[in-house]
Formats: structure tokens, C-alpha cells, sequence
């Protein structure tokens, strides 16, 4: 009989979640990780990392990301937050009216992320659509280039990383300024490659592995640069730019393992 060491364990749960993550369609993927988050944090047990969502400490986060752009230490065990939605929840938390508004809030959320999905759902101050092409956790599906609801409807929106996947990005913030209420605001996270002053994209580029290796993932058709910002204007959005490394210590941000070079943009409609 052959015993397994944990440490042997270990490695054989980090392999499997690693193929998992790659090649499983997102839906299927959603629908598993409710399964996986129960046991991942009985191996990850420890106080060196915390999660500023579910609030949980580990000894570390997960790896997570394609061969050309994985990231070590990024994932929580428990919710499955990134750097990112730990930025995005501290500027909630901390720097908005988003929790604590005196009027309901009308919010649309693309793409939900999971970890967000059930707590902004329970929150009694708003009213909480979601959307997606595909997602089973949305309240409605459709084409972003095309959205089927009225102008000026929403005081919020969120769409994060998803601008990279479609194919006119443009067409899509103009419609996200078109739903959104003048004196809203929006968050719209996409990949950012801090080295590269333009957005890079390229049609001729087409299949999988040469998409990961351009774009850093299998299924975008663009990587954005630092004019990111630039399209957010340009789409009708006046942009307000929030750095984390203004508001936390060096030593915060590195347990709470949000990326220092990443500015979070907020969207507003005047």
C-alpha cells in the first residue's frame, strides 16, 4: 500500500486546480469551485496573507493565471478573490457610498464575479441586476455590444475583465455610459500591461495559443495599455484614478497581496 505525504498531496491538488483553471469552460468552472473552496482552505491554513473580502487568513493564496501570465500567491482558498477584487472591494469599502448610501442604488453587474455575486445580492440598499453572455450566476444574458435595457438606468455599474474578450470594446463602454445615469460611476477592470504605452491589438491573431502568448490568455483579442484610461474618455466617461499605494502601506498591500502597480479607474457620467 502506497502512503501519500501531505506534502505529496499538496502538490497533487495544486497540479489538478492548475489544469482545472486552464481548460475547463468558465460556466462548468463557477460551478465547481463551490466544491473546491471547502477543502482548499484546510491546506492553506496559516496567518501570513489575508483576504480583504471574506476576511480569512492563510499561510498563502493560490497561483492562478495562463503559462505567459501566471501570478504565485494571488487566489484566495476560501472566495476565489484575485489582486483585483480585493482593490476593487477596498475602494468599495473604504472610499465609497456604496455600502452605507442613504438611497437604494441601482446597480449593474457584468460578467458577476463570483465572490462578489451573493454579497452585493444580500445588500438591502440595492437593486441588483446582473448580466453576461454565458455566466449561470446572471440574472439575464446578452451581447454587450448590445444591451437590451433602457438609457440612464443605472447609478452603478461594474464590468471587469471583460473588455479584453469582446470585439469592438469601444461600442461596448459606449453602451455601459449609455445605461448608466448621469452622476453614476462604473468600474471596468481589464488586464494591463504596465510596460506598454498603447493598447496592443492585432486581428490576424486568431488562434488560442498565439492569442495567450499576444494577450496573455487564450480568449482575448486585445491587451491594454497604460491609455486604457484614454478609451474610457473617449467612450463619454470622465476618469477619476484611484491608487491603493496612496491609502495602504507597503506592508498592507503586500498581505493583503494586491498588485501595487495596478490603478484602479472609476468611470463617471456627467
Amino acid at each position: 500500500m502506497v502512503f501519500l505525504t501531505f506534502t505529496v498531496i499538496i502538490e497533487i491538488m495544486k497540479q489538478l486546480y492548475k489544469f482545472l483553471l486552464n481548460k475547463l469552460p468558465r460556466p462548468l468552472l463557477i460551478r465547481i469551485s463551490y466544491v473546491f473552496k471547502f477543502f482548499a482552505p484546510i491546506f492553506y491554513k496559516g496567518n501570513n496573507v489575508e483576504c480583504t473580502v471574506c476576511g480569512k487568513s492563510f499561510r498563502k493564496f493560490l497561483s492562478y493565471g495562463s503559462d505567459t501570465a501566471h501570478r504565485e500567491n494571488v487566489l484566495c482558498p476560501y472566495d476565489l478573490t484575485l489582486e483585483r477584487h480585493r482593490l476593487m472591494w477596498t475602494y468599495l469599502k473604504e472610499y465609497s457610498n456604496f455600502f452605507d448610501a442613504d438611497k437604494t442604488i441601482d446597480v449593474l453587474h457584468i460578467a458577476p464575479e463570483q465572490c462578489f455575486h451573493k454579497l452585493f445580492k444580500a445588500q438591502e440598499n440595492l437593486n441588483y441586476l446582473t448580466g453576461d453572455l454565458v455566466s449561470p450566476i446572471a440574472d439575464i444574458h446578452f451581447d454587450l455590444h448590445k444591451i437590451p435595457l433602457d438609457d440612464n438606468k443605472f447609478d452603478v455599474l461594474f464590468c471587469n475583465h471583460v473588455l479584453e474578450h469582446v470585439e469592438d470594446a469601444m461600442q461596448c463602454m459606449r453602451e455601459l455610459h449609455r445605461v448608466m445615469k448621469p452622476g453614476g460611476w462604473g468600474i471596468m477592470q481589464v488586464p494591463q500591461d504596465f510596460s506598454r504605452s498603447e493598447t496592443y491589438e492585432d486581428p490576424s491573431i486568431t488562434s488560442p495559443e498565439e492569442r495567450e502568448k499576444h494577450f496573455w490568455q487564450k480568449d482575448h483579442v486585445r491587451l491594454f495599455g497604460m491609455d486604457y484610461p484614454d478609451w474610457l474618455e473617449t467612450a463619454g466617461f470622465e476618469v477619476e484614478r484611484f491608487d491603493v499605494n496612496a491609502h495602504m502601506s507597503p506592508e498592507q498591500v503586500n498581505r493583503f497581496r494586491i498588485n501595487p502597480k495596478e490603478i484602479l479607474y472609476i468611470a463617471r457620467k456627467v
